[in-house]
């Protein structure tokens, strides 16, 4: 075999060694205090990022799908996901294959543990929930949990605008875009928007008893831009 063969034979073989890089977990073994997260913070943002908000961890709720690994062990699923439903089908739950599903009971099946409760733990807690139980199992555990697709987080869009019904948030999205994300106002659409939410925030003074009413003319003036709030999961968006 030439030289350039095993150099090319060597490359590869480090490449699928390392990974794609891509994949994003939450493990309960990783030996990083929070001292380091605030420092690194810091340094790769600066002092005025830094201090600014970050997102929550995200809470898994129904439907969900997510990739449970137990290291050198594999996939803990009990029943893998196979098929594929895409986002055009409003009424069902997407999913990518792979993984296991949260039911709507709440709780996901795997291997040597059966039934679990997963909603409303973080992917670390159900991590940290895990390696506890797998521990009766398994010498000293490491435990990862990645979501493999979000389809808890939806919010519903209705009345006149071209295509009404009920949309994942994949990403933050603000009123204008949700009304774009429909094909935008049907002709006889009075262009006024309505947007409820189960309780907001006592510092959103623009709600009014959970109701913020938004007047996309006005908004086009550039009048009241602080309305055109991101949306939120759960959140209902009238248009007349």
């Amino acid at each position: 075999m030439s030289n350039y063969r095993i150099f090319l034979l060597c490359a590869l073989i480090v490449f699928f060694a390392r990974g794609n890089g891509w994949t994003a977990q939450s493990t309960a073994d990783v030996p990083v205090t929070e001292e380091v997260v605030a420092k690194a913070r810091i340094s790769a943002l600066g002092d005025s990022q830094a201090a600014g908000p970050i997102l929550s961890e995200y809470v898994i709720g129904h439907g969900d799908v997510l990739s449970v690994q137990v290291y050198g062990e594999g996939d803990m699923s009990a029943a893998t996901i196979v098929a594929d439903r895409s986002e055009t089908t409003e009424d069902g739950l997407r999913n990518q294959g792979g993984g296991v599903q949260v039911r709507i009971d709440g709780r996901i099946s795997l291997k040597h543990i059966g039934d679990i409760d997963a909603v409303g733990f973080t992917l670390t807690q159900l991590a940290d929930y895990l390696k506890k139980i797998y521990a009766t199992v398994y010498n000293d555990p490491i435990i990862t949990v990645v979501l493999v697709q979000s389809n808890s987080q939806r919010y519903t869009v209705m009345g006149k605008v071209v295509r009404p019904g009920i949309f994942y948030l994949d990403y933050p999205i603000n009123v204008v875009q949700s009304v774009a994300r429909c094909g935008g106002f049907t002709d006889w659409a009075k262009t006024k928007i309505r947007l409820v939410r189960k309780g907001p925030n006592k510092d959103e003074k623009i709600f009014k008893e959970n109701t913020l009413s938004f007047d996309y003319g006005d908004f086009l003036d550039g009048k009241q831009l602080e309305k055109n709030v991101l949306i939120e999961p759960g959140d209902i968006i009238i248009v007349n």
